[in-house]
């Protein structure tokens, strides 16, 4: 069965890619032009059912399954902020880093130098006949600093509970078993195997 992401964000795609891999995983970018989606939901859950819906009428194909994932840090001392914003956090056009940057700084704003922060990922997966939404959540602590290099986002700044690394010192295969992203792709699994 061919999945196709409502994302052509690289890190997003690997990691989707990796954690799917008994299906063929393609962005839907490979597929056409891409375009953009106004991700204008209240929270992650309506944000992804807003680009696998966008993606699944563009493609105008009744036989697919369209996938997408919407997720982001919320840090409590910033009363849950970025949370949906996390992805355009330093503004419209920020990168990865300036989005890591402007985060460790808003912490450091507060007088603190560590906050407890969750990530939430949502899953929307789009049919024909169907829509569906898991969701998957990863505990830990936003640290007023960067730490490794692996990873993508926000890795570098977030220590997961019941660890003294941050996500951008783990390895991968630690990664993928506390991932918010593959806490709610296991759940989409099961409902993609019994489209």
């Amino acid at each position: 069965m061919k999945l196709i992401l409502a994302t052509s964000n690289k890190g997003k795609v690997r990691e989707i890619k990796a954690l799917c891999k008994d299906f063929e995983v393609i962005p839907y970018s490979e597929l056409m032009e891409e375009f953009e989606i106004v991700e204008d939901g209240a929270d992650f859950k309506e944000n992804a059912l807003i680009k696998a819906r966008a993606v699944f009428k563009a493609l105008n194909e009744d036989d697919i399954v369209v996938i997408a994932d919407d997720s982001g840090i919320s840090v409590d001392v910033l009363d849950g902020k970025p949370g949906i914003y996390s992805a355009r956090h330093a503004g419209k056009n920020a990168n990865d880093k300036d989005n890591l940057h402007k985060l460790i700084q808003d912490i450091k704003d507060k007088n603190v130098t560590s906050s407890p922060a969750h990530y939430t990922a949502a899953i929307a997966i789009v049919t024909k006949n169907s829509e569906y939404v898991v969701h998957g959540w990863m505990y830990g602590t936003a640290i007023a600093e960067a730490i490794g290099d692996g990873g993508f986002g926000y890795d570098p700044m977030f220590i997961p509970l019941g660890y003294d690394k941050s996500l951008g010192q783990l390895d991968d295969e630690v990664k993928k078993k506390l991932s918010h992203r593959s806490k709610a792709l296991e759940l989409a699994r099961v409902i993609i195997k019994s489209l």
